[in-house]
């Protein structure tokens, strides 16, 4: 017969042992308060014991020096916590982790802890020995006193092996060590429950601008008040088998203007009236203008949808109320968005703070202009919760689109009307060391469109920034008044970018 000393969480948090006899579990406190005494005399003699009780100390070299428990803390939010038990004449780091599925308050985890230290450094004592016949109502698992009386140094056999004697394996115990310390309770810190609400999801389809990222996939911005520590965001080609796409950390500055943003000129500071915006969450800050110039502060301007979006900087950001903010001392139309600027953004514009918080998705280039589905919602959920937001949406991918053209001129002559240009590029564009700025595409093309009355009448792609209306194709067009030619740089990889206007009266 053999008893196995168990370490299932149960019988090591209460301190009792399960023991089988004769096909009946019996369960049995440690404490050991009731030993059965054993005189010494009445042992019997086995080859393999030296003498009638053979008794063995371990190494305190082999014990650990601490016991870490690891539990679920109750009456709390089901945190794992730890407690650790530490002899006073510790002196090894070693640590014994164990874990335990079972709730218990800080108090209960150090009693358990402490006395599990305590029962493996008074265990290291054994005593082997071997019973007579007469003694076969001892058994595995039972308490005795090697003295004779029930005041000895008590032991508790863990194994016994039987043929024509019991040979019994123990291990020391004291009852003192199951009696439970007085600790204080704990301090019990809930959190409140807060229901998930649904985020507030923004994609943007911006233009190229630091040119180590993607060109062709979009922006995401996401916030929430309050926010729920992070957001998943669910992909899918059909509204079935969603793949998680990626988690945002981040929460993004994103607001509404509460104030028109009038057209302004690109390039030059716009000293017009403030911007005022009202930010769902978060927060802005002025920075000095020469800061503008390597890229602080910069936003996004736009209806909340993917491609209509104008990049603009502020240097003051002047607080008003409660998340509400005044932007002045602008740079308008960044990163070629001054042709998509409109002649108002009305109140109630978008506006999304273009900061490390604001990720890139991870979009293939093959998936560009394919509607895809969308579920964003709290990290926390599964994306079939109702706090998650359905979007289905498609990506040009503008990081791929060519500026607009400038310095759109005419001159005109009995011959017809001489349009030119000039080109620019959304690649290594800043610097001006070179006679031009670099091709950013496949080749030079563009495609010019004429327009008289709203209606497309000509339309033809030239490979320089110089074309010619002549009299007899104007004739041909049926043109003999006003009209408008619409001129945009050509890429083999996304077509027609941003174009550039001119009506010729």
């Amino acid at each position: 017969m053999e008893f196995q000393k168990t370490k299932e969480p149960l019988m090591l948090r209460y301190g009792f042992d399960t023991i089988e006899r004769d096909g009946i579990l019996l369960f049995q406190m440690r404490d050991g308060r009731t030993p059965i005494p054993i005189d010494p005399e009445k042992l019997a003699i086995s080859s393999d014991i030296e003498g009638s009780i053979e008794h063995r100390r371990e190494a305190e070299a082999e014990m650990t020096g601490r016991v870490r428990l690891r539990f679920v803390q109750s009456d709390a939010d089901h945190d794992i916590v730890a407690e650790e038990a530490v002899p006073p004449d510790a002196r090894t780091h070693a640590v014994s982790i164990n874990e335990m599925p079972l709730s218990m308050t800080r108090a209960e985890g150090r009693q358990t802890s402490e006395r599990w230290l305590s029962e493996a450094r008074i265990a290291r004592e054994t005593a082997r020995f071997a019973l007579p016949p007469s003694m076969s109502r001892v058994g595995a698992g039972d308490v005795v006193s090697l003295n004779g009386s029930d005041q000895g140094t008590r032991y508790r056999i863990d194994r016994l092996e039987q043929a024509e004697l019991q040979i019994a394996d123990a291990v020391r115990i004291e009852p003192g060590i199951y009696a439970a310390t007085d600790l204080p309770d704990d301090t019990i810190a809930e959190n409140p429950f807060v229901a998930p609400v649904p985020v507030y999801s923004v994609f943007l389809d911006l233009p190229l601008m630091s040119g180590s990222e993607a060109p062709h996939a979009p922006y995401l911005a996401v916030t929430a008040n309050p926010w729920p520590g992070g957001a998943a965001v669910y992909s899918a080609p059909t509204d079935e088998d969603y793949v998680q796409e990626q988690v945002v950390s981040g929460q993004a500055v994103i607001g509404l203007t509460e104030s028109p943003l009038m057209r302004s000129t690109a390039g030059v500071w716009d000293e017009g009236a403030p911007l005022n915006v009202q930010l769902i969450d978060g927060v802005l800050e002025s920075r000095p203008r020469s800061a503008l110039l390597s890229g602080a502060n910069l936003a996004a301007i736009g209806d909340g949808t993917p491609d209509n979006w104008e990049l603009f900087q502020f240097a003051d950001a002047n607080l008003q109320g409660q998340g509400t903010y005044a932007l002045s001392g602008r740079l308008r139309g960044q990163f070629g968005t001054d042709a998509i600027m409109p002649e108002v953004w009305p109140e109630g514009s978008v506006f999304v703070l273009l900061d490390p918080r604001v990720v890139q998705t991870g979009l293939l280039r093959s998936e560009r202009r394919l509607a895809k589905h969308y579920r964003i919602g709290p990290a926390t959920r599964g994306y079939d919760d109702p706090s998650f937001v359905h979007q289905v949406e498609a990506f040009n991918g503008n990081g791929l689109r060519p500026y607009a053209p400038v310095h759109l001129r005419v001159r005109r002559s009995g011959a017809g009307d001489t349009f030119s240009w000039m080109r620019r590029t959304r690649i290594d564009g800043g610097d001006w060391a070179g006679i031009d700025v670099p091709l950013g595409e496949e080749s030079e093309a563009y495609l010019i469109q004429i327009r008289a009355e709203e209606s497309l009448v000509r339309e033809e792609l030239v490979q320089n920034s110089r074309w010619t209306y002549t009299s007899a194709a104007k004739l041909a067009d049926g043109v003999s008044g006003s009209y408008t030619v619409q001129v945009a740089q050509v890429s083999a990889s996304y077509g027609p970018g941003l174009q550039a206007f001119l009506t010729v009266g």
